[in-house]
């Protein structure tokens, strides 16, 4: 059992993160902390140009509510929002903050995952706590 978890949540079309949340209450021990984490990918400086100037601030908004409506539901749980590269970011806020697992999605690989890596081969690989990874 473990006492504080930290659940990468991605907001894409293939997101497993309810059943990562149900993971997480399953090995949760009953004080355990549950940390939903979505990682912000900066956007290259070319690209923001294209954005109305409230794009970043509205779409920030908009994750820490969702992740605070999902977080309100765990006992323990909270809903955090960073920015950074999704790899790093997620190692660094876990050791950070003293956790001892992390449950991340995994999709089936591509042929450039094994040439550059996802993310979650990233935090199986680096990571200072156990790695509970879901397919």
């Amino acid at each position: 059992m473990y006492k504080n978890i930290l659940v990468p949540i991605a907001f894409d079309s293939d997101s497993k993160a309810q059943k990562s949340i149900e993971v997480a209450q399953a090995l949760a021990e009953p004080d355990a902390k549950i940390t939903l984490l979505h990682v912000m990918e900066h956007i290259p400086g070319y690209a923001i140009t294209y954005m109305p100037p409230e794009y970043l601030a509205q779409s920030r908004a908009a994750l820490e509510k969702e992740l605070g409506e999902m977080a309100a539901k765990l006992p323990g749980g909270k809903g955090m929002v960073i920015e950074g590269h999704s790899g790093r970011s997620i190692l660094e806020y876990g050791e950070e903050n003293g956790c001892d697992l992390i449950i991340i999605a995994s999709h089936q690989p591509a042929m450039s995952d094994y040439l550059l890596g996802s993310t979650a081969a990233v935090v199986v690989r680096h990571a200072h706590c156990a790695v509970h990874v879901l397919r």
